[in-house]
This record gives structure tokens, sequence and C-alpha cells, in this order.
């Protein structure tokens, strides 16, 4: 394919994009072709790069997964613990638990260390509030602050 000069004509690299897009999905209709009826080798690695993208996701959960136990998130960022531990019942569960979690909120913590983090995002009512209260209130404000 020869190579236009954008400069020449004053037209922008659109045309050329758009080729190289056409051409990329092109490449990947043909691997995804080749994976399901090419040689046994193309397939085996086709499998290997689905597995490995599980295991990428995998790894992702489990770093997640030990963040939580000695972080909590406090708006939109993160802060150690005082003790590590699992951060809501989900996370005691381990995997594949139905319960429901407290995303990123320590609802372990005791229910002073939960008020003095309302209180520091100025969460409006947190000296009525119960302790599952607190952690609500908290885990929509880190939301909001987090969008």
């Amino acid at each position: 394919m020869a190579r236009r000069d954008p400069a020449a004509d004053g037209s922008d690299h659109a045309q050329d994009d758009e080729e190289r897009e056409a051409e990329a999905g092109r490449a990947a209709e043909h691997a995804a072709e080749v994976g399901r009826q090419g040689p046994a080798h193309v397939r085996q690695g086709a499998r290997r790069r689905r597995r490995e993208y599980d295991d990428a996701e995998r790894a992702h959960r489990v770093a997640y997964s030990a963040l939580k136990h000695t972080h909590e998130k406090v708006g939109d960022h993160w802060e150690p613990k005082d003790e590590n531990g699992p951060s809501d019942a989900r996370a005691e569960g381990g995997r594949g638990s139905s319960r429901e979690t407290a995303e990123g909120v320590d609802a372990n913590a005791s229910k002073s260390h939960l008020y003095d983090l309302a209180k520091r995002l100025d969460i409006a009512g947190r000296s009525s509030m119960s302790k599952a209260e607190l952690v609500d209130a908290i885990m929509k404000e880190n939301r909001r602050r987090s969008r």
C-alpha cells in the first residue's frame, strides 16, 4: 500500500486510520477463524491466550482482595487500616461468598472508627446513625467521590 503525503494535499490522517482499523479487524477475524479451525498448535495457542487472560483477571481479583485486608477506602483513596484482616463479611467468606460487600469500607472496624471516618468525610446525620448505617453512608460517599 502506498503512503500518501498528508502535507501535499492538506488532508488529515483520518483515511490512514480507517485503513489501519479495517486491516486490524480483518486480522482479528482471521485469527479467530484460525483459532477455531487451524492446526492443533495454533488452537492450543489460542487456548493458552484465553487462560493467560483468565489468569490476569484472577491475579487482579487476588490483589484487590489482599489490598482490602490491609487498607480501607476513604473517599477517593485507600488508607492503611489499624489492624489487618478482612474488611467485610464477603471477605471473611472467601471466594464464591454470597455475602454483602462493603466496597472497601472496613465494616469490621469499631463504630467510633467509622464515626471518625464519617466526620472526616463530612457525612450529615452521622451522630444518630447505627454502625451499619455508618458503613452504608461511607460507601455512598466513597462512590460519590470516586466518580
